[in-house]
């Protein structure tokens, strides 16, 4: 598929390359939440008509993103961040004293999958994988940590500083066979690396966005609960959608997905969401995966060209995101991401540990005119 008209349908006038952190809206999906503002106003935000109205549109973006994941829709429940999915699972299980955590990396991982478990620490016991250059681990090490009293393993599937994608299907199935509840970070994944069986990985919950590479706005994330796992999670938020009484007058909790969605939700922004996956999934996330990666191997090629360059994280494409983490000599990172700025391109400083590095993450509207101005500036 020939992707040179694609940026035409997107709503910027930069070269931007920083979809890792967040992505640039089609047109289209602004176009959506327009009409959504507009409609909900004119029939009555609270009326019976905008109740049918506001169902629909629930139904019509759990079974988007269920599609995108390969799961039930009612499996899915709609937030506002990946660092809200998290902390549903951090602060709804059940942990006893003498149990204990299993994460990755500590400081290599991104905060949001770092701190909600760090938290825990003050309790119970954090155990902290160790882990290579590029953020990865050997299994041999996580089983050695195994024990009766792990009662979770918190994992990002894609990691946003090397791009390394973890092998999750194959530890999934290790720790099914441990009975080891299984969470995956996926903001990295989701949208980015062609069609997957989320699902597959075995994972008893994960957690990513609608605003990085799923193109949608701000103030929309995705929390993904195994049906048969939800029992494991006590709600940490309680309002009328998520509990009821019984005839004795006892808080019992609904079914998924209302059981942990408490309060009115981005209404707007799930109308931008929606638009944006299918937008997406009519190019095919095969194709996608194909012209990004296409445009980090192009970058990788060319920026090698400079004698004192270096990047880091797998050099297998197969290994990795289109997320590319560089360094140029000892030129400060901060100085060449503000000056790219002034130039209308935009990238990021992230760190690897506590090294700060250069990330470009390219999209699908991105190009390789782009790509090669970049490095020639």
């Amino acid at each position: 598929m020939n992707f040179d008209s694609i940026s035409k349908e997107f709503q910027t006038n930069k070269i931007y390359l920083n979809n890792a952190s967040v992505s640039v809206m089609p047109k289209i999906s602004i176009e959506a939440m327009k009409e959504f503002l507009i409609d909900y106003s004119e029939m009555g935000p609270d009326s019976s008509e905008s109740e049918i109205f506001i169902k629909g549109l629930w139904e019509k973006t759990r079974k988007a993103v269920s599609n995108v994941v390969k799961c039930h829709p009612n499996e899915i429940i709609i937030t506002q961040s990946v660092t809200d999915g998290i902390n549903i699972v951090a602060n709804g299980m059940k942990f006893e004293n003498d149990s204990n955590i299993v994460i990755r990396g500590g400081e290599h991982e991104h905060h949001a999958n770092y701190f909600p478990w760090l938290k825990l620490g003050k309790r119970i016991d954090v155990r902290s994988l160790p882990v290579n250059d590029n953020g990865g681990f050997e299994y041999s090490d996580l089983k050695k940590i195994l024990d009766e009293k792990t009662k979770l393993v918190a994992l990002s599937h894609g990691l946003y500083n090397s791009g390394l994608i973890l092998p999750v299907k194959e530890i999934g199935k290790e720790l099914q066979k441990e009975n080891v509840p299984y969470f995956l970070d996926t903001a990295q994944t989701v949208g980015c690396i062609g069609e997957f069986d989320f699902v597959d990985t075995g994972c008893d919950f994960m957690s990513f966005n609608g605003s990085k590479w799923l193109c949608g706005p701000m103030g929309t994330g995705v929390f993904y609960c195994k049906r048969e796992s939800s029992d494991l999670l006590e709600p940490s938020n309680i309002g009328g959608e998520t509990a009821e009484t019984n005839e004795n007058g006892e808080l019992t909790y609904k079914e998924l997905p209302d059981r942990f969605q408490a309060g009115f939700r981005n209404y707007v922004g799930l109308a931008g969401m929606e638009s944006s996956i299918t937008f997406l999934q009519d190019l095919g996330w095969d194709n996608i995966r194909n012209h990004i990666i296409n445009l980090s191997n192009l970058f990788i090629n060319e920026i090698g060209k400079i004698p004192e360059s270096k990047v880091f994280g797998p050099k297998n494409e197969a290994e990795r995101t289109s997320i590319v983490s560089f360094e140029i000599g000892k030129h400060d990172p901060e100085k060449i991401v503000s000056g790219l700025s002034q130039k209308g391109i935009i990238i990021a400083k992230r760190e690897i540990y506590e090294k700060a590095v250069l990330r470009i993450s390219p999209h699908v509207y991105n190009t390789k005119d782009e790509i090669l101005e970049l490095v020639e500036d």
